[in-house]
């Protein structure tokens, strides 16, 4: 009779593992899945920044420094080859963004400019979609996350190798505060 009910327990555990596993593997997969569907909006904003640097180049050649910054950053970003580093530099690239539509209401005629305008509206779309790409993101790291910590999970997350996965967060201040215009 015990190793009937030993055998019971050591299934019933056995299961379990296999259960929790796999619970972290699919995790895993929409962490990655969720990143990958922001990559393709990061990848299509980067498709709109040169055209947006151009046409502000052409009225604030001034600005130089700053729009030299953006492509730069903008550069940084694609390159980007893990998790942290594609966070880090996009949040970078984010706030320079927020620095050069600043620029452009320095400038009346380029406020104006027909295909600037459209540029700057598929921008601000392009950034309605990366927010609720990122907040998609985040809401199934933070389960993956939770459960890499939680008791019993991550006894399965240790023996298995699962370790956290980043947030995608703000963590300049500078980007917390709202773009300064001064004419």
């Amino acid at each position: 009779m015990m190793w009937i009910i030993l055998l019971v327990v050591l299934a019933v555990l056995v299961i379990w593992f296999i259960a929790a596993y796999n619970g972290f593997v699919s995790l895993k997969n929409k962490v990655e899945e969720a990143f990958s569907t922001m990559d393709v909006y990061l990848v299509k904003r980067y498709d709109l920044i040169p055209n947006l640097v151009e046409t502000v180049k052409g009225y604030a050649a001034h600005e130089k420094e700053t729009l030299e910054k953006v492509v730069s950053a903008r550069s940084l970003a694609m390159n980007a080859h893990s998790m942290d580093e594609k966070i880090a530099q996009e949040q970078n690239l984010s706030g320079l963004l927020g620095r050069l539509m600043a620029i452009s209401e320095s400038y009346p005629d380029l406020k104006a400019n027909a295909n600037f305008i459209d540029l700057q509206r598929q921008l601000k779309d392009m950034e309605g979609e990366i927010a609720n790409a990122r907040k998609y993101y985040n809401g199934v790291v933070k389960a993956f996350n939770t459960r890499t910590e939680t008791i019993p999970s991550n006894l399965v997350a240790m023996i298995c190798g699962f370790k956290k996965m980043p947030l995608f967060v703000v963590k300049d201040e500078a980007q917390r505060e709202n773009v300064k215009v001064s004419f």
